[in-house]
């Protein structure tokens, strides 16, 4: 009798685990490849997950002499090297390119989930301590490569996001706006700044990035991502998350400007227009057909459907209670980049001398999927615009790739992009540890 009894935990052990290994192989994406990006992506019926997809792309690091594959027409080159995880870029007045060497907080190590996320972030590569510094990028001689590099702001708390106002310098740590006095040349911010806002950063802080940018009007717009996937955390801990915030840098007063964007991590105005546009990473575990991230005009009172809602008007019946009065009210974002491509950098090409094909348009990095079958993203695309400022219906063109290699392991993975003074496009690549210059073919 004894050895019955003994038998069925087995039995039950060994079910559960041929159940968890059957869904841990996870979902593999229909869609032929491009069906999913532009203005018009093809949608396929949810898959709900019970496990996420995991396809996570082992590091390999680049080998001297390595580098991305830049579209033909235009050539690759290191600027900088030798950093650590850097992810945001700010190219100051005088040519000087700014980039916070950053990273999340320590997360929870207890608990199940908990050390899931740790060991998939760790897998990707992006599991290394926040240095938690800002570095200062100087090409003294003009040739194409930072022959200065110097901890220009240091002790931040993961910080992100950097404008510029005049004098002063805004920096988005994930739990505040800072402002630090900047004078140009200065090699070195000593000051320990002051505090303009604090901002939500509540654990378990699942999106810690805190884009910024400065708009005509002189004030500041901050994005923050939510604090879960759909929601399942409780809304109350979102509160002032997946959002814009309109910051008065001068008194610190914000309000929401636009709001139901699970992670708007790139912001940028369109020169011609004068209005802000953002790329947004959607939630996960519908499948790798859905849902597509997304660049968009983010609008005053706009709300752009999470948890509830995406890309319009789906409803994802997994968030309780569903809220179907709100559908009607929810803003369609403008040009899909693909289903977890994981959009982090954005800027306009008012100022890129990489000839006409780039001419007019936004340069977004994609920094990679995690939970997809295949592989998407890992690249720097171009999206051509209209004269009016629109976006327009042409596929994106890639710029930069190569970033995965043949076996599927990563290279490097893109997060912003900026233009410099010259007119070439500079990429941070964070788990290289390189930036990126891309110019035009002599």
């Amino acid at each position: 009798m004894k050895k019955h009894f003994i038998a069925i935990p087995l039995v039950a052990l060994v079910i559960a685990g041929g159940a968890f290994l059957y869904f841990a192989q996870g979902d593999t994406a229909q869609l032929p490849a491009g069906a999913d990006v532009g203005a018009e992506p093809r949608f396929t019926t949810p898959r709900n997950e019970f496990f996420p997809t995991v396809n996570i792309a082992e590091v390999k690091p680049w080998k001297a002499g390595e580098k991305p594959v830049a579209a033909k027409g235009l050539v690759v080159e290191r600027f900088a090297e030798g950093l650590s995880h850097p992810r945001s870029l700010l190219r100051l007045p005088n040519g000087d390119i700014l980039t916070a060497e950053t990273n999340s907080q320590p997360r929870p190590q207890t608990g199940i989930v908990s050390r899931v996320m740790n060991f998939l972030m760790n897998k990707a590569g992006a599991g290394v301590p926040s240095p938690d510094r800002i570095s200062l990028l100087r090409d003294t001689d003009g040739d194409g490569k930072a022959d200065t590099k110097t901890v220009f702001l240091s002790g931040l708390y993961s910080p992100y996001g950097m404008a510029l106002i005049g004098d002063t310098l805004y920096v988005a740590n994930t739990n505040a706006l800072m402002a630090f006095p900047y004078k140009e040349g200065e090699t070195k911010i000593s000051d320990k700044g002051r505090k303009i806002l604090n901002l939500p950063a509540q654990a378990p802080n699942m999106h810690w990035t805190r884009s910024l940018t400065v708009g005509p009007n002189g004030l500041l717009y901050v994005g923050v991502g939510s604090n879960s996937n759909i929601g399942e955390n409780g809304l109350e801990s979102e509160a002032n998350r997946a959002a814009v915030l309109e910051v008065n840098p001068k008194t610190g007063d914000y309000r929401i400007y636009a709001s139901g964007l699970r992670n708007p991590v790139g912001l940028a105005f369109e020169p011609k227009s004068g209005v802000l546009w953002g790329v947004v990473n959607e939630r996960d575990m519908l499948g790798g057909d859905l849902v597509p991230d997304y660049l968009t005009r983010v609008e005053f009172g706009a709300f752009y459907g999470w948890p509830w809602n995406y890309w319009g008007g789906y409803e994802d019946r997994r968030v309780q209670p569903q809220r179907p009065e709100i559908r009607e009210y929810t803003k369609r974002p403008d040009y899909a980049l693909g289903n977890h491509v994981a959009p982090l950098g954005l800027s306009f090409s008012k100022d890129a001398q990489l000839g006409a094909t780039y001419g007019n348009g936004a340069f977004v990095g994609l920094h990679g999927s995690w939970n997809r079958k295949p592989a998407a993203g890992y690249k720097v695309v171009f999206i051509p615009f209209e004269d009016n400022g629109e976006v327009g219906k042409a596929k994106p063109a890639d710029v930069l790739t190569g970033f995965l290699d043949a076996q599927g392991a990563a290279h490097g993975r893109p997060v912003d992009v900026t233009v410099d003074a010259k007119g070439a496009l500079l990429v941070a690549d964070d788990v290289g540890g390189v930036v990126w210059r891309v110019t035009r073919a002599q």
